[in-house]
């Protein structure tokens, strides 16, 4: 066996580098990295979520209370792009970067080497978006969307574009080491269809990635040239078309959210079986209902483009693909509820935050729906109802998920139980005012309060301000998780069991706790009748 051969050669790689800058700096080892990119999440997380509460502060209520308009704006965009870019997508990549070797039995990624610099991309990446709120003339302020002619008057531009190409470069290049991997090196016997959700909501959501960061590789590039270069792509007074950047830029972006949800349906598919006890239901309707949000994505970009004047045909096709997108996404909740009915329940802190998520990220998903709808979205277009619907859908969706499985698997990345106490004191703040912060939104939304605004009129003043009191305790509530996590890490002396969780099945779950450094020298041997729906023989 290959790998076999390798280890005979290099046996100092059996554990882990006693050096601290060999180890963290120079790892290719997808353990070390996939902790350096939840670490580095986590650490954005919390800078994204500073911007959040200036942003709730100014508007806690009516008036100009604590920072200028263009400041205000500054914050809103860079909130968005720190959490997108920084937090959320990091998180995804370092679950997968984690995990995907351990459930596929493969030594380790594919491509180890670049693994190592698809990480240290990001903290230069970030550091430089980062300074340009420190420049003359300030940061970003167009929205994270960068829509010209806003977008070109801040002074920054070029900062922010690279920082851009940048964070697309990590991200197609993590893409590329996942698909590499879970293709070529899974271990013998784990065909395609048994693998477990986890790894194959990576595999479609990294497909994604390769074919949209190009877009907005090339949709900031134009921004760039416009700005510099004398060109007018969006130029309306060269002959160009602000429109058109729409286009591009949500050509990305639609699938760009999709990135984002798709690994939370994952995790959701792997917390939600072992503690109901039972194998999911609809395994193979899963997966298919994964690749269908996936191709659909394609194909609905200007759902948010409903009120810039596009043609009655496309309005309607619009309105009805993007509607066709909730038939695979209400499969899923469906066969999530399923695996749970009749099944032998228990409720730590990972299926707490996995129910949080089915309960909520439909709620996201129903205002998506009403946002589908043409007539309607020229209402809610723009408005604070956007807001909530994807803040349900990125907060309650994609950053729950990403704490389930950090309470899921942290036991197996650090060999000791957190605190389970401590852990549903910070299910419960987040649940609660999550939902006191984003909740009241779409009211607010629906009285006409317009997006990205630093001050409103006095009639939307109760419910920003409840919205804001929300917001810092949900804030807040966040230092719970960050104690979890450094007491589990450092302090905690209960030590966990190999198989963490009793109703867990999985390869990850053969592997001692912690997991050693260096795991599946040789492949294991799967059975297959075991493995049906992430099912493995121990």
């Amino acid at each position: 066996m290959a790998h076999a051969a390798t280890h005979d050669h290099h046996d100092e790689h059996h554990g882990a580098p006693s050096n601290f800058f060999t180890r963290w700096f120079m790892s290719t080892n997808h353990k070390d990295i996939g902790t350096l990119y939840l670490v580095f999440s986590l650490l954005m997380f919390f800078i994204g979520g500073s911007f959040a509460m200036v942003i709730r502060a100014e508007l806690f209520k009516p008036g100009m209370q604590l920072v200028q308009p263009y400041f205000f704006n500054e914050m809103t965009t860079m909130h968005a792009l720190v959490m997108i870019f920084g937090a959320i997508m990091p998180a995804f990549v370092g679950l997968g970067n984690w995990m995907i070797p351990l459930m596929v039995g493969a030594p380790d990624m594919a491509l180890p080497r670049m693994n190592n610099l698809s990480f240290w991309i990001l903290p230069f990446a970030f550091a430089l978006m980062l300074s340009t709120l420190f420049m003359q003339g300030g940061g970003p302020a167009g929205g994270w969307t960068m829509y010209p002619p806003l977008s070109l008057q801040s002074d920054s531009v070029a900062y922010v574009v690279f920082a851009i190409h940048l964070m697309g470069i990590s991200s197609i290049m993590g893409a590329i080491n996942i698909i590499a991997t879970i293709l070529n090196m899974r271990a013998p016997g784990m065909d395609l269809l048994k693998m477990p959700v986890f790894v194959w909501s990576w595999l479609i959501t990294a497909f994604l990635l390769i074919a949209v960061m190009p877009v907005l590789a090339g949709a900031v590039t134009m921004l760039l040239t416009d700005k510099y270069f004398g060109t007018s792509f969006f130029n309306a007074a060269g002959g160009g078309d602000p429109v058109l950047y729409q286009h591009v830029f949500w050509f990305f972006g639609h699938p760009e959210v999709y990135i984002m949800i798709l690994p939370a349906f994952g995790i959701i598919s792997e917390i939600v079986p072992t503690f109901s006890r039972k194998p999911i239901f609809g395994y193979k309707a899963m997966v298919f209902a994964i690749a269908a949000i996936a191709f659909l994505s394609f194909i609905v970009w200007a759902h948010h483009m409903f009120a810039v004047g596009l043609p009655l045909g496309a309005e309607i096709f619009f309105m009805y693909a993007t509607m066709l997108i909730s038939v695979p996404t209400g499969i899923k909740v469906f066969n999530w509820v399923s695996t749970m009915w009749g099944g032998s329940l228990t409720f730590e802190t990972p299926m707490l935050f996995a129910i949080a998520f089915i309960i909520l990220f439909t709620i996201g998903g129903f205002s998506g729906l009403m946002l589908a709808l043409v007539p309607a979205d020229f209402q809610y277009h723009d408005t604070y109802f956007v807001v909530a619907h994807f803040h349900y859908v990125l907060v309650t969706g994609a950053a729950f998920a990403i704490m389930a499985a950090t309470y899921y698997w942290l036991p197996k990345w650090t060999g000791h139980m957190y605190s389970e106490f401590w852990g549903k004191v910070h299910f419960w703040c987040s649940v609660v005012f999550v939902n006191v912060l984003f909740f009241p939104q779409h009211f607010l939304g629906l009285a006409g309060m317009p997006r990205r605004i630093p001050d409103y009129n006095v009639a939307f003043a109760d419910f920003n301000m409840i919205s804001s009191i929300g917001g810092f305790l949900f804030g807040a509530s966040q230092l719970i998780f960050l104690g979890v996590i450094v007491h589990c890490a450092f302090f905690s002396r209960k030590k966990a069991a190999d198989r963490v969780w009793e109703g867990a099945r999985g390869l990850e779950w053969t592997v001692p706790s912690p997991a050693p450094h260096h795991t599946f020298a040789l492949p294991p041997v799967i059975h297959d009748d075991e493995l049906a729906h992430g099912h493995v023989d121990d």
